[in-house]
Formats: C-alpha cells, sequence, structure tokens
C-alpha cells in the first residue's frame, strides 16, 4: 500500500506579484486623492483653532501628559530640535515608500493585505480631517508651545491660507504616526529575524517627534492607532480567506515542510497514527 502526502501550500515567495505599472498607478492615484482631498480644510483658520482649544482641554480632562513635556526634551539650539524636525519632514514617505518596495519584492503576499490596509486608513482619515480641521498644538497661545520647524527648521508648512500639499489643519489624526506603527507591524508579520521587534522603535521615535516638535496631540496619534487597528481587523480575515499567509510564521518555513519528505531515492515518507509509512514513488 503506498502512503501519498499533500502537497503543502507555498510559501510567500511562491505568490505572484500584482503587475508592478498597476501598483505604481494605484499608489500615485491615492496619493493625489488624498492631497486634493485634504484641501477643503485648508483656510478654515478660525475653526481649526477653536478645536484645538477643545482637544487641549479634553487632553488635560482626561489626564494625558502634557505635550511640552515632550518639548522640554528638546535644547533650545540647532542640535536636537533641527534633528526632530528634519525626521518629522524626511522620514515620512521615504520610511513608508521603502516598507511597500521592500514587501513587493521580498514578501509579495504579505505587500497585497499590508497595502490595503495603508491605502484604507489613508482614505479613513480623510473624514475626520474634513469634518474636523484641527490646528496643531503650535498655532494655540494657550498651549505655550514653540513651533520648533518655524524657529529651527526645516519646515515643511508653508501660510495656513494658501495652497500646500502639507495642509496644517489636517491634524487628526496622525498619519505620520499611523503611517510609521503601520510598518512595524507589517515587518513583524511579514520577517522572522531575531531583530524584528526592534521595528517599534520607528513608531514610537516617530510619536516622540510629532508630539515633540508641537505638530499633533496625543490624541491625534491615538486616533490613527485605532483607525489602523479597525483597518486590520476589517482586512486581515478577508484577506486570509483567500488564502494569502499572514501569520507570524516564517514566510519560508512552509516551503521547506512541503519537501522534508522526499529522499533522493523517490521515497515519501508520511506520519500517520505514529507510524511511518514509506511508498515508492512512482
Amino acid at each position: 500500500m503506498n502512503a501519498r502526502t499533500e502537497p503543502a501550500p507555498a510559501g510567500s515567495d511562491a505568490i505572484a506579484r500584482p503587475p508592478l505599472v498597476g501598483e505604481l498607478l494605484l499608489v500615485a492615484g491615492l496619493f493625489l486623492v488624498y492631497t486634493s482631498g485634504r484641501q477643503p480644510a485648508t483656510g478654515h483658520t478660525g475653526e481649526a483653532v477653536q478645536h484645538a482649544h477643545r482637544v487641549w482641554d479634553f487632553e488635560r480632562a482626561v489626564q494625558l501628559p502634557g505635550e511640552g513635556a515632550v518639548q522640554s526634551l528638546l535644547p533650545h539650539g540647532d542640535g536636537l530640535a533641527h534633528v526632530a524636525n528634519t525626521y518629522y519632514a524626511a522620514v515620512h514617505f521615504p520610511a513608508t515608500a521603502a516598507f511597500l518596495i521592500w514587501l513587493y519584492l521580498r514578501r509579495p503576499a504579505h505587500y497585497v493585505w499590508a497595502r490595503r490596509v495603508l491605502a484604507a486608513v489613508t482614505a479613513a482619515a480623510l473624514v475626520p480631517q474634513l469634518l474636523f480641521p484641527l490646528a496643531p498644538p503650535r498655532m494655540p497661545a494657550a498651549t505655550g508651545l514653540v513651533d520648533t520647524a518655524r524657529v529651527y527648521g526645516p519646515s515643511v508648512y508653508g501660510d495656513p491660507a494658501t495652497y500646500s500639499p502639507s495642509n496644517p489643519f489636517a491634524a487628526m489624526p496622525s498619519l505620520h504616526f499611523g503611517w510609521a506603527l503601520m510598518p512595524a507591524v507589517g515587518l513583524i508579520v511579514a520577517t522572522r529575524s531575531r531583530w524584528r521587534l526592534l521595528w517599534p522603535a520607528h513608531p514610537l521615535l516617530t510619536l516622540l517627534v510629532i508630539v515633540g516638535t508641537a505638530n499633533h496631540y496625543w490624541l491625534d496619534a491615538i486616533v490613527a492607532a485605532a483607525l489602523l487597528g479597525l483597518a486590520l481587523a476589517l482586512i486581515l480575515p478577508r484577506t486570509s480567506s483567500r488564502r494569502t499567509p499572514v501569520s507570524l510564521r516564517s514566510p519560508h518555513r512552509t516551503a521547506i515542510t512541503s519537501t522534508a519528505g522526499r529522499t533522493r531515492g523517490g521515497l515519501v515518507p508520511a506520519q500517520r497514527d505514529g507510524r511511518t509509512l514509506v511508498g515508492a514513488a512512482r
């Protein structure tokens, strides 16, 4: 009697990558929709500042730590404050792009669900940004915070009354934090390196930077994290049901398992009820 083993599912490296041109057009289109869609909130200075006072008072009411406690860690000078402003201005988009490119090239199965989650979070972020324009904590005088970008540079924001791809009144939620948290989650899931637990350092550092430079409130990051959690909860089950391997297991382990039973002589051992059955390959 011959015993045969069923072939194991292919690993993530065997998943076909989506067409590159289509992915580039999709990401570019999403970016254009986002930058254009958030512009209606530009220029609502009075309303945005009023909302800022409400958020500030709410944070104090629920006893969140003051944003000034983080800003006080930045010395008054061009040193660390300038580095923090540069990190805020220069790391946001390249880090997210590098994350997607790496997944596309090395973990195509994980790329699909990660791109969907990022797209969902980015689209969902437009709703509160349009309905609740919010001035960052550096603007209201009541906060007593310093606009570190204006004082020490560099700054990515222009005149709030004019068109700018970076709308200063789109503080809620913080996509700086949401886009930093998603790569940490994605890389922890898609890799098995012993260093993978260091990936949360990026969103943690981003959180300190966006608060310390007075560009975001704590609540902005909390809302972004909530949106990301909701997107993961909705998208990951659907992705898994379509046989996309999304788990904390090594993406290469399945492929190794599928060939572990083969020998040079063509024999395929199989385990059944504690016994090893060996059948000759035909």
